[in-house]
């Protein structure tokens, strides 16, 4: 198989290395304006079997569509597009070539097993769901005013996560924001620490929280409580949290987002790689691009959001 990759970025690198040892993969094609790779060879990415995109939110609904057109199979990391009116625009020229795009945590162990918990019952009734997603350190000041806001740019990974394994939908969000750190999250509109209370469908409430600035490390969890047990997610040896027990000490805390899910990303590219099922649709990025949206809409605005409001 000859596979295309756009962008070399953080991610896109690894990316990169992971379809190179691939057993599937005969021949990478890369294409970045500026940077180059060790693995595959700079060329035209559509002139292969299938496309990876990696490149910045403000490229993907374009090379989608073009790969689409094409019929070549395409993986995207998220968002399809930085707008709901253009991830619509996605959906509609698909014309029946598989996309899938990039929300990692449904392929990390974890959170698959949550899954698992709660379709086969073992939590009994789901009651409640808590998520935290925290950075150990804000992102450079000049990609704060392209992000969306940490709802699009962050949580949207918890609002999916949230969806799939709950198998529930979000239909309302209140949100709330503050600025503990540096002036540039103000000053393009943004915040560096989240809080929401969602409201599934069934009415199970979901709370979330967030930040910019968990000098422990990357944080990441998800707790479900039912009537017959609480699981956790994220709660192993590398989880940057200390107890006031003194019965838990972090062992060699998760410093980013490409460690923390390493495993996860490959396999993810490996199911893409392999024809199969379980990756996210963009109809499920727009979903839960429809929870960030009315989140965001409920900070700026201070009150409760049904997310019929921004559909």
């Amino acid at each position: 198989m000859r596979v295309g990759l756009f962008g070399l970025g953080r991610i896109g690198a690894f990316h990169a290395a992971t379809m190179a040892a691939h057993p599937l993969v005969d021949e990478l094609i890369v294409a970045d304006p500026v940077r180059t790779s060790p693995y595959g060879r700079p060329g035209d990415p559509f002139e292969s079997d299938a496309v990876v995109i990696a490149t910045p939110t403000s490229t993907h609904a374009e090379l989608i569509v073009r790969a689409c057109a094409l019929g070549i199979p395409v993986f995207c990391e998220k968002p399809v597009a930085g707008t709901v009116a253009e991830t619509v625009k996605v959906l509609e020229a698909r014309a029946g070539t598989r996309v899938h795009v990039g929300f990692q945590r449904r392929f990390d162990p974890g959170y698959a097993a949550a899954a698992r918990a709660v379709r086969d019952g073992e939590l009994g009734e789901l009651h409640r769901v808590h998520l935290v997603t925290a950075d150990p350190a804000p992102p450079p000041a000049a990609y704060i005013p392209l992000s969306g806001g940490i709802f699009r740019d962050c949580h949207v990974h918890d609002f999916d996560a949230l969806r799939w394994v709950t198998g529930r939908e979000v239909v309302s969000v209140y949100a709330r924001g503050a600025n503990r750190g540096a002036a540039f999250f103000a000053e393009a509109g943004d915040v560096d620490t989240s809080a929401a209370l969602l409201t599934l469908d069934d009415g199970t409430l979901a709370t979330l929280q967030g930040s910019r600035y968990n000098g422990g490390g990357y944080d990441v969890r998800m707790e479900l409580a039912g009537t017959r047990r609480t699981q956790a997610v994220g709660l192993g040896p590398r989880a940057p949290l200390h107890t006031t027990e003194g019965k838990r000490e972090p062992d060699d805390p998760w410093p980013d987002f490409v460690t923390r899910f390493a495993t996860a990303y490959r396999d993810e590219i490996d199911c893409f790689l392999r024809g199969g099922q379980g990756l996210c649709s963009i109809e499920d990025a727009l979903e839960a691009l429809y929870i960030a949206e009315a989140a965001d809409l409920s900070l700026r605005e201070g009150r409760p959001v049904d997310v019929a409001e921004v559909r």
